[in-house]
């Protein structure tokens, strides 16, 4: 017997004082009350809530487990037979319009709320247009949970998008996890579902239960647009109010719309916050404590920038971030969100700018997750052969679905511009422009018979040009392993629009050079020399990030060759060679201090190791470094033009001897490099001009661990060398750099 047949027979034997169920059911069907019982339907506000016609008007309540429910002012509703639903009948300006519904189960439990399913949809028919257009850079501010008052009363806004689902309901303790209660309210072909309901606070944990169109399958999920999570391994959404916080980085975030960073120095401390430092229990510091303790870190060795390893929210400390279910969720790990707003802002206050790895590339299976979201590919490709990762296991997002361009594209903006970061580094870009990634032999060509995936390149190209119109003076830079050209040109002249590209090819064949037997190095010279072939093709980063100290690749360290005194000068020489070719610098925590062993995510940086004078002289050397790269404008104003640089000697390979000038108009400095562990005394060096230079660096000194071998000025002299008229003699230290400049009178 169907729900509407059991209320009138429950009518007519007295048991409801209902007098006619044609009345009160005002175009109710039957289907509609079985599809609300059973929790499949898809638009609970036409059957729930309060409904009008002409004189008469209906609240329709269903509440599962309720035994009694009532009005504020004691007016009851009637229960429909046996069924979980309640009705009231009453004129119609008897009846409120927000009725607050007090209710009573067997138990003698009871409660009160607003009934949700008498407002308004929330979401307007342009915010739904603009989001399955691919162009909604806001969206997070439309979907996700929201605390909204809406004719002064409070509650959470909610709204998801998942178009192949029959039913969505929220569900969390305020509704006993039960999936049948809190239904949402399909908003038609934009596949977006919404809520709003009265009461909620902050600080709730919730989820989406999804059954999907045709399936009998319930599905539970975390909040794709979530702005908290619960710290794993739990797995559900938290309603979060994170609008709270003051900001006091005004001056900073005013000249950065300004900033010109072409010409301006960057040098970027790479952090994973999990392992940079721990508590004294092993657990994990929180955001105060971090920013504290970092900032003066980094203040103390002068880089610019820190680039946080994503600290979006992911299930598996074991992927460092890599694998995120939370796009626009902090990590719990360090504490709520509002914490990293406090890290920033301080960041910012102390002159540090803060960038933040970002994934879009891929996103795990996790079944509360993205993965297969309303039971049907929808943030993936639905065709295995593009949409799956088979070196990662993960799934590849869908760059031609409108829809998952805006989620992407929101979700970057919302880390610049709700966040306040300084930029974004976009991981694995090759695995996204290559359908042949990884060696792909069976992925599906593009439209025009080619192996590049169109769809992603468009996406890169519309991420740059919306993040740099919308947040001017940010950096959006590409970790890109393959030659594919144009990657930091303008969109304008076909490029993607990035600001910087990683340049991997210079780290592999600098640490191939570096690794080799010094007494074969002039052999392979040509590893070293070959960047500034190409160098002014992109505007690169040069990056020893974290990827090369994993993987029993060793640490920087451990892969210099020689004994203990050669790996460490082997390691101040590196740094010096990097810092002062062209191009922005970035280095992974753990490596200023020629950390000995790889990196392990499980535990803090072993700091222990700055007790013993050979460690922290690698780090004075790097402050000094960035010192002299922050305050030296011939090292960074030119390091994406070739006026910049000058070659003086690239072809000592006999002594493995290697010299250039870096230059900004007249002013310059002159680097020199011996590659081999034999001292070089009374070595001749080109110069540009007259005069005494002073050695303003040498990684030999013993203030950095070493011999102290090495000239502290030269004169130069009218002996023509290396095509000057001027040059200078210099004692080189073996395996060492000197770093000179002209004195200005």
């Amino acid at each position: 017997m169907g729900i509407l047949s059991v209320i009138r027979a429950a009518s007519a034997n007295g048991e409801r004082d209902i007098s006619n169920a044609s009345q009160w059911a005002l175009g109710i069907t039957e289907d509609d009350l079985a599809r609300i019982a059973s929790a499949r339907h898809h638009n609970p506000h036409a059957v729930l809530g309060r409904h009008a016609a002409g004189a008469v008007a209906e609240l329709r309540v269903f509440l599962p487990a309720v035994t009694q429910v009532t009005l504020a002012d004691g007016r009851p509703l009637q229960r429909l037979g046996h069924s979980d639903f309640f009705l009231l009948q009453a004129a119609t300006g008897q009846l409120p319009l927000r009725p607050a519904l007090h209710w009573q189960r067997a138990d003698g439990s009871h409660g009160q709320h607003i009934d949700p399913y008498s407002f308004a949809a929330t979401l307007s028919e342009a915010d739904c247009a603009l989001f399955t257009s691919g162009h909604h850079a806001e969206a997070w501010k439309m979907l996700g949970a929201h605390p909204s008052c809406i004719d002064g009363i409070d509650g959470v806004r909610f709204g998801v998008w998942a178009p192949h689902a029959e039913r969505v309901s929220v569900v969390g303790d305020f509704c006993d996890w039960d999936g049948r209660r809190l239904p949402l309210r399909s908003l038609g072909s934009s596949g977006i579902w919404e809520l709003f309901v009265p009461g909620l606070a902050v600080g709730e944990a919730y989820k989406f239960e999804i059954r999907p169109r045709g399936s009998n399958a319930v599905l539970l999920k975390t909040d794709p647009w979530a702005r908290a999570m619960e710290l794993r391994p739990a797995t559900a959404s938290i309603i979060t109010d994170d609008e709270s916080h003051c900001w006091q980085d005004d001056a900073w975030m005013q000249s950065r719309l300004n900033h010109d960073w072409l010409h301006a120095p960057m040098s970027i401390y790479e952090v994973h916050l999990g392992s940079w430092r721990r508590a004294e229990d092993g657990g994990f510091l929180d955001w105060d404590t971090l920013a504290a303790q970092l900032i003066e870190h980094v203040q103390q060795l002068h880089f610019t920038h820190i680039e946080l390893l994503p600290i979006t929210e992911h299930p598996l400390d074991d992927s460092w971030g890599y694998q995120t279910t939370g796009y626009f969720a902090p990590t719990r790990r360090f504490g709520p969100p509002a914490g990293l707003k406090r890290l920033i802002d301080a960041c910012h206050c102390a002159g540090i700018g803060v960038l933040l790895d970002w994934v879009p590339a891929h996103f795990p299976r996790d079944e509360h997750g993205l993965a297969r979201f309303d039971g049907e590919p929808l943030f993936e490709y639905a065709d295995a052969r593009k949409g799956e990762h088979l070196d990662w296991g993960t799934y590849v997002f869908d760059y031609g679905r409108n829809e998952v361009r805006s989620f992407l594209l929101s979700s970057a903006c919302y880390w610049l511009e709700h966040f306040h970061f300084d930029g974004l580094r976009v991981d694995a870009v090759a695995s996204m422009l290559h359908l042949d990634f990884g060696g792909r032999t069976d992925y599906p060509p593009n439209r025009l018979g080619g192996r590049e995936n169109l769809e992603a390149m468009d996406f890169l190209q519309q991420l740059n040009c919306v993040t740099h119109a919308r947040s001017p003076g940010t950096v959006i830079m590409a970790e890109e392993s393959t030659d594919w050209a144009g990657v930091s040109r303008p969109v304008n002249s076909g490029g993607l629009g990035f600001s910087m590209k990683w340049n991997l090819g210079w780290m592999h064949d600098t640490l191939d050079y570096l690794q080799t037997n010094p007494l074969f190095r002039g052999h392979v010279q040509d590893r070293l020399t070959f960047y500034l072939m190409y160098a002014w093709s992109e505007n690169f980063i040069l990056p020893l990030s974290h990827d090369e100290v994993v993987h029993l690749k060793r640490s920087l360290l451990g892969r210099m060759p020689g004994d203990r005194w050669q790996q460490l000068a082997n390691l101040r020489l590196l740094y010096a060679w990097m810092w002062l070719l062209p191009g922005k610098k970035l280095l992974f925590m753990g490596s200023e201090f020629a950390q000995p062993w790889e990196w392990d995510f499980r535990s803090a940086l072993p700091w222990d190791l700055l007790e013993h004078a050979e460690h922290r002289g690698v780090q004075q050397l790097v402050s000094d470094l960035n010192k002299l790269y922050v305050s030296e404008p011939a090292m960074h104003r030119y390091e994406f033009d070739a006026q910049g640089f000058e070659w003086i000697d690239c072809h000592d390979r006999d002594r493995s001897v290697l010299a250039f000038l870096r230059r900004d108009g007249a002013r310059c400095v002159l680097l020199v490099a011996n590659f081999t562990p034999v001292p070089r005394p009374a070595h001749r060096i080109g110069v540009p001009a007259p005069g005494l230079y002073e050695v303003r660096l040498n990684t030999d000194a013993s203030l950095y661990g070493g011999a102290n071998t090495g000239n502290a000025v030269a004169t130069a002299e009218a002996v023509h060398c290396h095509g000057h008229a001027w040059s200078v003699v210099l004692d080189l230290p073996a395996l060492g750099a000197l770093v000179l400049m002209p004195c200005i009178a």
